[in-house]
């Protein structure tokens, strides 16, 4: 029997990847987005879990970051965690384990290259992880996670200036008396698949650029190369890498 349009692949590979031995049913809900709901007859979607798995995964992760790191205080444990969990972190990892070709999409979602979009990618793995702890349980969901997001723990210890290049920039900026940082960001490509590429100013100059696939990524590279810009005018410690410099050996 031929699978629906937008259905991916067979489960089965994906709850391997996951470690096995995990409700079939649970993954499958966890993969159907709500695209495919609505061409399907109103079929449960996996916003539900989603939100369970976002809660499960902030849980885990802020408990981690506590016990690596007892002696940092709270506002840098908030942003080790942002660093660690956020939508591009998930959709990364989402990508590592392949969920894009299992997921259950529209035919719209479908055309337009759902299954490499950041955000159904994210909540997807967001939704298996909840489906994961309702059918293992806190401890099993934990040893998922901790191995899903191992890289990126262990990132964040070097990530120091990184855990949020924008505000680091503005400290630098402050501390010199060059005024706040402003970013031009242009846009380009289709809609499916947007490209940013911003501009960091400051002082009235461009002093860094970067370019990602939201305005948000592209203001943080481009913040970053402008923070190790203006550090290196003095002679100061060079700038950690940032996660996605280091995971993929290339500069900002």
């Amino acid at each position: 029997m031929a699978k629906p349009v937008g259905a991916g692949e067979d489960v089965a590979a994906l709850i391997d990847a996951l470690g096995g031995d995990v409700d079939r049913a649970a993954i499958e809900l966890a993969i159907t987005h709500r695209s495919y709901a609505y061409e399907n007859g109103g079929v449960p979607t996996n916003e539900r879990l989603e939100f369970l798995g976002d809660s499960v995964l902030g849980v885990v992760i802020t408990e981690e970051l506590y016990r690596r790191f007892p002696d940092l205080p709270e506002g840098q444990l908030a942003k080790l965690r942002a660093a660690v969990v956020n939508a591009r972190a998930l959709a990364e990892i989402g990508r590592a384990v392949e969920v894009g070709r299992f997921v259950r999409l529209g035919r719209g979602e479908e055309s337009s290259g759902g299954r490499d979009k950041s955000s159904i990618l994210a909540d997807a793995l967001e939704a298996v992880i909840g489906a994961y702890y309702l059918d293992r349980g806190m401890e099993a969901t934990r040893s998922l996670v901790l191995r899903l997001f191992a890289t990126a723990l262990q990132d964040a210890a070097g990530l120091g200036a990184g855990l949020d290049w924008k505000t680091s920039l503005q400290e630098l900026s402050a501390g010199r008396s060059l005024g706040a940082p402003e970013y031009v960001v242009v846009e380009s490509g289709p809609d499916h698949s947007k490209s940013f590429h911003a501009t960091a100013i400051v002082g009235g100059e461009g002093v860094g650029e970067g370019t990602g696939k939201s305005k948000k990524e592209a203001e943080q590279r481009a913040a970053e190369q402008a923070w190790t810009a203006l550090s290196a005018e003095d002679g100061e410690a060079d700038a950690p890498q940032s996660q996605a410099a280091r995971s993929q050996g290339a500069q900002p």
